[in-house]
């Protein structure tokens, strides 16, 4: 029975009211052990039964956390005939995850999106209950599985609530809303131990009270111990301190039992099967047998039977068989992992057998080694690379050859790495570094280092390592160096432009195979980032660039590298982020949205932050501010849930940017702290260049040109001055510079933009390079200048580009007391604003009109219209998807959504719009973009 915790209930009975409602919940409660979570837990099951809503139940079991999906198994079984309801990449790498069907290894962010799916089909049109307990000890990927569903949790009626320990394993659940328990009040804890322990003398009473702490199983269980150890009626001083205590109060009741019944608790505590079978058959090989376990029953240390008919005993509490485990000698512990392998003889239960050998080796094992490397395999095989790695790593405790172990050790590094365990990844890698011998396992181990220090923001030693791997490798393995240099490419790009022209000239002076598909990559990032280096051979001035090739088109370099092989997804990615340099902004675009359809298809959820920043330059380059928004605001949650802090960065800097463009001066000074907060450390801050960008673009927009213009000055400087915002803000810093009367400020990084343009030869750089030299001209030059980059602009489709130039000429032609013609571009830029919610540039060219004495400017109060302007960003992407045809479930897929979780952003989008059903849908012109 629950006692108290009237806060605590209000909590869970809010969610479960909220459920019926149609809104979903999640609920993560955590505390010491025996602090009352589970009763808790318990309370909230039974209380959504006598309501009517069904219940799911799971467990985290201690001895089962290296087995892939085992968690996941259990609380799933009661939804399983659900799955044919599910989208077939979904119910696939589900039916992998649990061992229904053989495939390949799924991918876990179909697991974790197949798991929201399949509890929105149980819950059905009405409200459901999951309840995971011990959740600390659940496997990585069910863990992993679960947080995943319920950060997605949105209008499903679905309710999850987790139990987890302090102190024991971990449940990382970040973002997820948490409820810490602690001790029962006086009050309450002295109606607990009466209930339990009326006659306990006065003294006795005071002294459980004091030693319990408001604990409610040391309430429970002290009172016990005394009763059976016959012992005085006060506690020794010092003698049961809580929790370790507590494990002591438990042992005890077990070492007055028969040493059988020990032996069988034993194994029971040992054993990860579940199977009372097995239990009992290492129990012969030991002198016990099935009555034998008579004496644990009665003392209501074990229980069996229930819903699982065959099942081993199961504790009445983690906590004995924790005291059993820890408690018992190493002689006895050794012997009974080896009896419960000797008992694990089906073939099913290999990889069980591996680990209960591995507990009971002594010093090394070649053949056990053997079967936990076959273990690891098929954990990897199901997507369990965090528990593969553990694999490795105790094989390669237990190999004597030094080659072998280092090999074993190598693999836990790299399986560590894929799993997002960065931290082991590097610890294995380093353990391993100093005796590899071959230069694929250096190679392998220096990129597992080099990568865990990169997205721990620690950019210079990774670059180090980096460098070193590629330096090491590139006689034996030019292929692997190179792959190693491109990504120390990426991470010099945050360090400096030295270390860049370094990396690129090592890079070029690789003698890479014709037939590798890193061949034209490599070419190609070395030809483009070159020109991006003043040092650079053959980077020359303005007039000089007009005469060089334009840059390689990036179709041609994904083509040829496609032509020899399959192509690494991360050389890919990178192809997309040196192709943005060169101005080919479209042509990136287009293979971002392939190569994010693909991940979402493969469930690579990995790499869609990276792919999904690069979608996101594209959209704000093309000036499409709105998706950019979207797009950011989804990637944002995939950075979050998969730790890539430097994407987390650079996704807060650039909603910054859009928020300073729309002229919400709040929302862009808290995008932008939280991009400087974001990271552990390192040569900067990820999103520092973005941050600057977009700071000096709010204060430009908002009439305060010299504070913009010291902003943007910082990105013209090392080690800033190569990165993509240096060149694409450079338009803003002329302005800036123009407005305060200091032209000469802006120079020298226009000269280095209007090189740069004349070597990439696209329109819209060409339109704002005569924007510039129009604002800097003298009054014969300007209007030639501005007449030319309207015409420019008029090529492409960058709406927020040429209603700039617009008033910008508008505001030219005022001064030249031309009033007429500045009307005509000062509406068009008005408009244009308006439409795009640009606020302070729309006051701006409203100001600009009324002082022609126009009279027919808008109101300040007016709204930006169309649905961009009046949707959610995540409304905005549902309703294009329903727009082009697909449904709710096919919407769902491709943004990791729930069905229902759809059909509710729909049901508010409709409103907004002014429509009143899907078909509508079509007609609305923002939406067919």
């Amino acid at each position: 029975m629950l006692h108290g915790r009237l806060a605590e209930r209000s909590a869970l009975e809010s969610l479960l009211a909220e459920a019926r409602s149609g809104s979903s919940g999640v609920l993560v409660v955590r505390g010491e052990p025996g602090i009352g979570k589970s009763t808790l837990l318990d309370h909230a099951a039974a209380a959504a039964a006598a309501d009517g809503i069904p219940v799911v139940r799971g467990t985290g079991v201690e001895f089962e956390a290296e087995l892939p999906y085992a968690g996941l198994s259990l609380l799933l079984r009661p939804a399983l005939a659900h799955l044919d309801a599910l989208p077939a990449p979904q119910r696939q790498a589900l039916d992998a995850a649990l061992g229904l069907a053989v495939g390949t290894a799924p991918e876990p962010m179909f697991v974790g999106l197949a798991v929201l799916s399949l509890l929105s089909e149980y819950a059905g049109d009405g409200p459901l209950l999951c309840v995971v307990d011990d959740a600390q000890w659940l496997d990585r990927v069910s863990s992993d599985a679960l947080v995943f569903a319920a950060r997605r949790l949105h209008a499903e009626g679905v309710v999850i609530v987790f139990g987890a320990r302090d102190g024991e394993g971990a449940f990382p659940a970040p973002g997820l809303p948490e409820l810490r328990l602690t001790g029962l009040p006086p009050a309450e804890a002295g109606a607990l131990l009466d209930k339990q322990a009326a006659d306990l003398t006065p003294a006795a009473r005071f002294r459980v009270l004091a030693e319990a702490h408001g604990n409610p199983l040391a309430l429970l269980e002290l009172p016990v111990a005394l009763a059976a150890d016959n012992a005085s009626t006060v506690f020794r001083p010092g003698a049961l301190p809580l929790t370790s205590r507590l494990q002591l109060a438990f042992h005890g009741q077990v070492s007055r039992l028969p040493a059988a019944t020990q032996t069988l608790l034993l194994l029971t505590a040992l054993d990860d099967s579940g199977d009372l079978g097995v239990v009992l058959r290492a129990g012969a090989a030991l002198g016990a047998d099935a009555t034998d376990l008579e004496p644990a029953q009665a003392a209501d240390l074990v229980r069996l039977g229930g819903e699982m008919v065959g099942r081993a005993p199961r504790f009445r509490h983690p906590l004995i068989r924790a005291a059993v485990h820890q408690r018992a000698p190493l002689d006895r512990r050794i012997a009974a992992h080896r009896a419960l392998a000797d008992a694990l003889d089906a073939p099913d239960q290999a990889d069980r057998r591996a680990w209960q050998l591995a507990a009971a080796a002594t010093g090394p094992d070649e053949a056990v080694a053997d079967a936990l490397e076959v273990t690891a395999g098929r954990a990897r095989e199901r997507g369990g690379y965090a528990a593969a790695a553990r694999a490795y790593e105790f094989a390669a405790r237990l190999t004597a050859d030094q080659d072998r172990r280092i090999h074993r050790l190598a693999q836990a590094a790299q399986w560590s790495s894929e799993a997002g365990e960065l931290d082991r990844a590097q610890d294995f890698a380093l353990r391993s570094a100093s005796g590899a011998t071959d230069p694929v396992v250096r190679a392998t181990l220096a990129h597992v280092h080099g990568l865990a220090d990169f997205w721990h923001g620690k950019f210079p030693g990774a670059h180090r390592t980096l460098l070193t791997g590629a330096e090491d490798a590139a006689a034996d393995v030019p292929g692997l160096a190179a792959r190693l240099l491109i990504q120390a490419a990426h991470t010099a790009w945050y360090i400096g432009e030295g270390e860049l022209q370094d990396t690129l000239e090592r890079l070029a002076a690789l003698e890479l195979p014709a037939d590798d598909p890193v061949t034209p990559v490599a070419r190609y990032l070395v030809e483009c980032l070159g020109q991006e280096l003043p040092g650079w051979a053959g980077s020359t001035d303005g007039t000089a660039a007009a005469s060089r090739p334009a840059p390689p088109p990036l179709g041609d370099a994904v083509a040829a590298a496609q032509a020899l092989g399959e192509v690494d997804a991360r050389v890919l990615q990178m192809l997309c982020g040196v192709a943005l340099t060169q101005g080919q902004d479209e042509e990136a675009f287009r293979l971002t949205v392939d190569l994010v359809a693909e991940s979402r298809r493969q469930g690579g959820i990995g790499r869609l932050p990276t792919l999904m920043f690069f979608q996101v330059e594209a959209e704000i380059f093309g000036n499409r501010h709105a998706d950019a928004l979207a797009t950011a605001t989804e990637a944002l949650g995939f950075a979050r849930d998969t730790g890539q802090q430097q994407w987390t960065s650079q996704f807060h800097s650039v909603v910054a940017l859009v928020r300073a463009f729309e002229g919400d001066e709040d929302a862009a000074r808290t995008s932008a702290d939280l991009a400087l907060a974001t990271g552990a450390g390192g040569a900067m801050a990820p999103g520092l260049p973005w941050t600057y960008w977009a700071l000096g673009l709010l204060d430009l927009g908002l009439g305060r040109a010299a504070a913009a213009l010291t902003r943007l000055e910082h990105l013209t400087r090392e080690p800033l001055r190569h990165h993509i915002c240096t060149t694409r803000s450079t338009s803003d810093l002329v302005e800036a510079a123009v407005r305060i009367g200091e032209p000469a400020r802006a120079e020298e990084q226009f000269a280095r933009f209007a090189d740069w343009a004349a070597r990439v030869r696209q329109p819209w750089a060409d339109a704002l390079v005569l924007r510039c030299r129009a604002l800097l001209a003298d009054d014969v030059a300007a209007e030639k200048m501005f007449l030319a980059a309207l015409d420019e602009h008029a090529r492409g489709q960058r709406p927020m580009d040429r209603a700039r130039t617009a008033l910008l000429y508008g505001e030219w032609l005022r001064r030249m007391r031309r009033k007429t013609d500045a009307r005509e571009h000062l509406r068009a830029a008005l408009e244009a604003f308006e439409r795009l919610g640009a606020k302070p540039w729309a006051d701006r060219a409203r100001t600009e009109l009324d002082a022609t004495g126009t009279g027919a400017a808008r109101p300040a109060a007016a709204s930006p219209t169309g649905a961009a302007a009046v949707l959610t960003p995540q409304e905005l992407q549902i309703t294009r998807l329903a727009a082009q045809g697909l449904s709710n479930k096919d919407i769902a897929a491709q943004l990791f959504l729930s069905p229902r979780t759809v059909g509710h952003h729909l049901y508010k989008a409709y409103p907004k719009l002014g429509i009143l059903s899907r078909t509508e849908l079509a007609g609305i012109p923002d939406l067919a973009s």
